[in-house]
C-alpha cells in the first residue's frame, strides 16, 4: 500500500470519527461505556469502508483465537512474553483471510489508565498479525466539548 492509499484510509477514519461525534455526541457528553462508543464508531467506519469487514472485539484469526505474544498487562518488559488472547476494540479486515488492514484501540479521556498497554498491543498487532495501520484514539468524554485525538502506526 502506497503513501497516497494510506493517507486516503486515514482520511476515511477521521471522517467516520467526525460523523460519530456529530451524530452520537450524547455518548461522549454522558461518558457512556467504551464498548458503546466503539460499536457506534464501527458503524460509521463500515460506511467509510464498505468493501471491508468492520468488527468490534473480533477475536479470531481464521478459526483460531486471535493471540499475541504480550507481557502481562501491568508488567511490560521485552523479555517476558506470553501468548494472550486479544480482543481489539475495532478491526477492518477481510474475514477468513490474512488480509488485515486496520486495527483500532479506543480509550475515553475519563479512563485514568496509561496508554502503554494499548500502544504495545497495537505494535504487536502490526508485527505479529500484519495489520497495515494501527490507530490509537482517545475520545474526550464527560464534557460538552467533545472531540478526539489520535496516533497512527503505519506499515514498516
Amino acid at each position: 500500500m502506497n503513501d497516497r492509499d494510506l493517507a486516503h484510509a486515514e482520511k476515511r477514519i477521521l471522517e467516520a470519527a467526525n460523523h460519530l461525534l456529530k451524530h452520537d455526541g450524547y455518548l461522549f457528553t454522558c461518558d457512556l461505556n467504551e464498548r458503546s462508543i466503539t460499536h457506534k464508531f464501527a458503524e460509521h467506519l463500515q460506511r467509510e469502508f464498505p468493501e471491508w469487514d468492520v468488527a468490534c472485539e473480533y477475536n479470531r484469526d481464521h478459526h483460531d483465537p486471535k493471540r499475541l505474544d504480550l507481557p502481562p498487562r501491568h508488567y511490560i518488559s521485552s523479555n517476558d512474553l506470553h501468548a494472550k488472547t486479544v480482543f481489539p476494540d475495532i478491526i477492518i479486515h477481510k474475514r477468513g483471510t490474512d488480509n488485515n488492514f486496520i486495527v483500532i484501540e479506543v480509550k475515553k479521556s475519563s479512563n485514568p489508565e496509561s496508554d502503554e498497554w494499548d500502544m504495545s498491543k497495537l505494535t504487536e498487532f502490526k508485527k505479529q498479525l500484519g495489520y497495515i495501520i494501527a490507530l490509537f484514539v482517545r475520545f474526550h468524554t464527560g464534557t460538552d466539548d467533545v472531540g478526539f485525538e489520535y496516533s497512527v502506526l503505519r506499515e514498516g
